[in-house]
Parts: structure tokens; sequence; C-alpha cells
């Protein structure tokens, strides 16, 4: 299951947006800002229908 997600790039500061996959429960994983190409660490939390999203630098 695919979720809209905005966040803020942690090194430009831009707005983007990306999709999160619910299916998969709580998961960790980097992905590359699509404005500044520098990796994020994204860390995704699900409880039920209710999921939070952080995203972090790389070096944090």
């Amino acid at each position: 299951m695919l979720e809209p997600a905005l966040y803020d790039c942690p090194y430009c500061g831009e707005a983007v947006e990306t999709s999160v996959d619910l299916s998969g429960g709580d998961q960790n994983y980097i992905e590359d800002c699509q404005v500044c190409c520098r990796p994020i660490n994204f860390h995704l939390q699900v409880h039920g229908d209710e999921w939070m999203l952080e995203v972090r630098s790389e070096n944090e």
C-alpha cells in the first residue's frame, strides 16, 4: 500500500514528495533527494493506519 509523503530535505531545505510503502511495516532506508541528489536517511514507523516519516542527513 503506497501513500504519498511530503518531507523537507535536510540538506537543501526543499519540500519534496515521495511515496512510502506501508505494507512492509517499520523501515529504514536511504533515498537521494530529488532536488540536490544527496543521500537522505528515512525512518518510517507504521502503527496500524497511522504512520510517521522522519528524515535525517547522512551525518545525523
